[in-house]
């Protein structure tokens, strides 16, 4: 019986992990663990890193772990490179399965930045409101930014308020719905968004909100992808697995 393990932390590894239980399959679903409180899951779940390459191709030898689902964040590019390496090493199937990327429409104000670094030099100049759509792991690396008013808007209530001298901290989970998040900015006087490339619907609700009120976006492009097979739909994954031993995998 095939073994699964999906590498997980996004709304594509959850809809795979139902749809895994729901076939009966043998499968478990690990977070990083940056999320304290992640949503129940029907199937089986473990949590922290495993040790870079090494401490993978071990996990995925003890375990039995026949066919490894990276469903990662897009930017987790390290991870996504562990994924590949190990999976090759332990002789194990692979696949990767990802959003694809948020690309601009009309009345989109997109500039797009390569890197966190790209948009912190960006920021340089007169004092603005923005509003911080990264995450909690990043809002510290703005503190060279002093000048500008950040709002945050984090999931879980972090264990030590950021570091950044002038900001409002929100809580709360999505997915959100483009009213609300033009409510939000209205309210917190946003005049510029800064946002990574993550695509997918769930996050999408703040860059249709900035379109309609006009408000420019600091679109921070994703990392390179290993080369790897790909896909942006669960059923592709599905039929990936019924079919990997046909395929040569």
């Amino acid at each position: 019986m095939a073994h699964i393990l999906i590498l997980g932390g996004t709304t594509e590894a959850s809809a795979l992990a139902r749809a895994l239980a729901e076939r009966g399959a043998r499968a478990v679903l690990s977070y990083a663990g940056r999320t304290e409180k992640p949503r129940p899951q029907p199937v089986p779940v473990r949590v922290g890193g495993f040790g870079g390459i090494a401490g993978l191709v071990e996990y995925l030898r003890r375990e039995g772990v026949t066919h490894l689902v990276d469903a990662t964040h897009p930017f987790a590019a390290t991870m996504s490179g562990h994924a590949v390496a190990a999976a090759r090493e332990a002789g194990v199937a692979h696949i990767m399965l990802t959003r694809p990327g948020w690309v601009a429409a009309e009345g989109d104000r997109w500039t797009h930045v390569a890197d966190l670094e790209g948009a912190v030099a960006a920021l340089a100049g007169p004092g603005r409101r923005v509003m911080l759509a990264l995450g909690r792991m990043h809002a510290d690396a703005f503190t060279v930014r002093p000048q500008h008013h950040y709002l945050l808007r984090f999931v879980d209530v972090p264990d030590e308020l950021p570091v950044l001298p002038r900001h409002d901290l929100v809580v709360d989970r999505g997915p959100f719905t483009v009213e609300g998040d033009m409510a939000l900015m209205r309210a917190h006087g946003i005049d510029l968004v800064i946002s990574k490339n993550a695509g997918g619907s769930g996050a999408e609700a703040k860059l249709i909100a900035a379109r309609r009120l006009g408000l420019p976006v600091l679109m921070i492009d994703r990392p390179p992808c290993p080369v790897a097979r790909m896909t942006h739909a669960v059923a592709d994954v599905l039929d990936w697995l019924d079919h990997a031993a046909e395929r040569g995998v």
